[in-house]
């Protein structure tokens, strides 16, 4: 029982740490949640490896359309939702496992025209579900110091508001609205990338994608989500590619499995309320040299998984998870 989370569209995707996640939740069975639905990875190797049945929540329609010529040969037991995870206990109740991948799809890379990439010339967009503010009006209308909040808090930039004045006076000559157009502007603010370092508009692009997407929000939601889904012993397996995420997830599970304890040694000890989660391992589980060789793309991976008890779900408030600042936090 679990639950799982991405993939990739333009050739064959390779599901991040997708062994690692059968081998923890093993027997898969039941019904699961593909709550990151993609290119259709994780679905596939689910109802390969036994599942009854596969839920896949995908907020861009676009992936349910690339995954036409191949979902028929599932029959019934592949069940398509487009949606939002958050709001899974909507769509089924009662799941032997839920898989969440954070990473951005490598479909929605790999097509210019959303907007996703550095690499190649498109409309600045980033919207998964392609509705809503496009990262071009956040660029466009946000004030500098919000501009700068993004870029610090959701992409750990450290020179966040030099890049922030940078495209206030670059919009003043002219709207933003092309991808290459702003990373070039990223690039002049920063370092040149010596050889094996990452694009320097790497963390601009995904503190961006971040918040046009509430991709936090979502996450905090669909974490909640997922405990009132979830049937007794049901697994829950998240992968996250940066450390934000990680932690996120890494305090929600800590908080519901009991592991709470004290805010600090000197506080009273409090009563911990009975686990609504057991880690299933305790640590993060990280990807080894094979699967790094065969997929760069898992360098930064870590899956956490943990298996649903029968204790009654219960509220969360956000200091149970420790939230991230937000834009405007910072002082």
């Amino acid at each position: 029982m679990g639950i799982t989370i991405k993939m990739t569209a333009g050739g064959p995707h390779i599901p991040v740490l997708i062994d690692a996640i059968l081998k923890a939740c093993a027997p898969i069975q039941g019904t699961w949640l593909d709550g990151t639905f993609g290119a259709g990875g994780y679905t596939r190797r689910l109802l390969d490896a036994g599942a009854d049945k596969v839920i896949a929540v995908d907020r861009d329609p676009l992936a349910f359309e690339l995954a036409s010529d191949w979902a028929g040969q599932y029959g019934d037991r592949l069940v398509m939702q487009q949606g939002v995870f958050s709001r899974m206990d909507e769509y089924a109740q009662g799941l032997d496992g839920v898989v969440l991948d954070l990473g951005v799809s490598s479909m929605q890379l790999d097509l210019a025209e959303r907007g996703f990439s550095f690499m190649k010339d498109g409309p600045l967009d980033m919207r998964m579900s392609q509705d809503g503010p496009s990262a071009a009006d956040l660029v466009n209308e946000a004030d500098e110091r919000t501009l700068a909040d993004i870029l610090f808090h959701y992409g750990e930039e450290r020179a966040s508001r030099r890049i922030a004045k940078a495209i206030v006076k670059a919009r003043a000559q002219g709207p933003i609205t092309r991808t290459l157009e702003l990373a070039e502007i990223v690039e002049s603010c920063l370092p040149r990338a010596k050889p094996g370092q990452s694009h320097p508009a790497t963390r601009s692009f995904q503190a961006l994608r971040i918040a046009v997407n509430d991709e936090y929000g979502e996450l905090w939601r669909g974490l909640m989500a997922a405990e009132r889904a979830l049937a007794p012993g049901g697994k829950l397996a998240v992968v996250t590619f940066h450390s934000v995420e990680d932690r996120m997830v890494k305090r929600f599970l800590t908080a519901r499995s009991g592991g709470g304890g004290r805010a600090n040694r000197y506080a009273p000890e409090t009563e911990i309320a009975a686990p609504q989660f057991e880690l299933t391992p305790r640590k993060a589980i990280a990807p080894d040299a094979d699967e790094i060789a065969a997929n760069p793309r898992a360098r930064s991976a870590r899956l956490r998984v943990a298996r649903r008890t029968d204790v009654p779900h219960g509220d969360v408030a956000a200091k149970d998870i420790s939230m991230p600042e937000l834009p405007g936090d910072r002082k």
